[in-house]
């Protein structure tokens, strides 16, 4: 009778330590929207003049390998940007901001962002500022960007600590919308 106790308290256990870490149950939710597109509301810091409020926000989810998605941020005409999450060995992800001119040369602003300093959850990791970020932007040496997903929808967000600074763009993933054109830098 212990033994057959003992084995129900176990099993659970050893069910749960074979789960797949955050960071790969959340890739594995992105890489299922792969090739989608879809429709983004700014939810928290948009205000008038900022290059975002009162544009069109779609999001691509535009290329998924084993240990890279690409995911273009579209905001109006400009193609600029693009999220890059490149996973590491060790189920870590890297964001990493790609953006580029119209001449599809690189930005003299781009490829910053963080890793994120543990595997996380299935459904939000972040992403903390890294020192390239840091000597490349020092205002942005505090930044912390987090990414949300779940079955309706996937969130971008960034605040800077120690001030008043939070941006965040919801995507609804339940509608498709039309893909745009490749944005800049790429090729269809």
């Amino acid at each position: 009778m212990k033994k057959i106790l003992l084995m129900l308290l176990v099993l659970p256990l050893q069910l749960l330590a074979q789960e797949p870490p955050g960071s790969v149950q959340f890739w594995d939710t992105l890489k299922n929207h792969c090739g989608k597109s879809y429709l983004g509301e700014i939810i928290a810091g948009g205000k008038e003049g900022d290059g975002f409020t009162g544009e069109k926000l779609v999001m691509h989810i535009r290329a998924c390998d084993a240990n890279e998605i690409r995911i273009p941020f579209f905001v109006g005409e400009d193609k600029s940007r693009t999220w890059v999450l490149t996973k590491g060995a060790n189920n870590l992800i890297l964001l990493k901001h790609d953006h580029r001119k119209p001449d599809d040369s690189d930005d003299d602003v781009t490829q910053y962002g963080g890793l994120s300093p543990n595997t996380g959850r299935a459904d939000i990791q972040f992403f903390p500022a890294d020192q390239f970020t840091a000597d490349l932007l020092a205002h942005a040496a505090n930044n912390v960007w987090w990414i949300t997903v779940d079955d309706t929808s996937f969130t971008y967000n960034l605040r800077r600590i120690g001030t008043d600074r939070l941006f965040s763009v919801k995507f609804d993933l339940t509608k498709e919308v039309e893909t745009p054109s490749a944005p800049w830098g790429t090729e269809d």
